[in-house]
């Protein structure tokens, strides 16, 4: 039997996935947003009043920030390698966000389209503190689906 909604909402958890690779050990991932631009439609009607419509226009491109606790890997040094470097066709990939319900079966997918590493930041480093160091990359993606 399925759990109601709003219980199976308390075991949530995710992962990133890039070009087929799971990144691991991501402590927080924000930004996820789809956002389009607004038009203004200014007009006069037939008895000349003054309107103003709304419409959608062209969707927006985005960043999502993901943090996870420093480790040997160096997936997002190499990834961020590439733009630093020039090379956007390598740099461009295809991320994926996805949503893990309790029993860790995928239950949404958002697809970043043209994803590449904008920044990487280490945390901060303080002498004798016990928290743990994380680093913070910036991904900017030219669209965002949900699969």
């Amino acid at each position: 039997m399925a759990l109601p909604d709003l219980d199976g909402a308390v075991g949530h958890s995710f992962g990133l996935e890039v070009d087929g690779v799971m990144i691991t050990q991501i402590n927080e991932v924000s930004g996820l947003k789809f956002e389009q631009d607004v038009i203004e439609l200014k007009t006069n009607t037939k008895d000349g009043k003054f309107m103003i419509k709304k419409l959608p226009g062209r969707i927006k491109a985005g960043e999502v920030t993901f943090v996870r606790s420093l480790t040997a890997s160096n997936s997002f040094e190499k990834w961020m390698k590439d733009s630093r470097l020039g090379k956007m066709a390598d740099a461009r990939k295809t991320a994926a966000v996805i949503i893990f319900d309790y029993e860790q079966q995928a239950i949404k997918r958002y697809i970043l389209h043209g994803a590449w590493l904008k920044s990487l930041e280490i945390g901060s480093l303080k002498a004798g503190d016990t928290s743990v160091l994380t680093e913070k990359a910036v991904v900017t993606y030219e669209e965002m689906v949900i699969e």
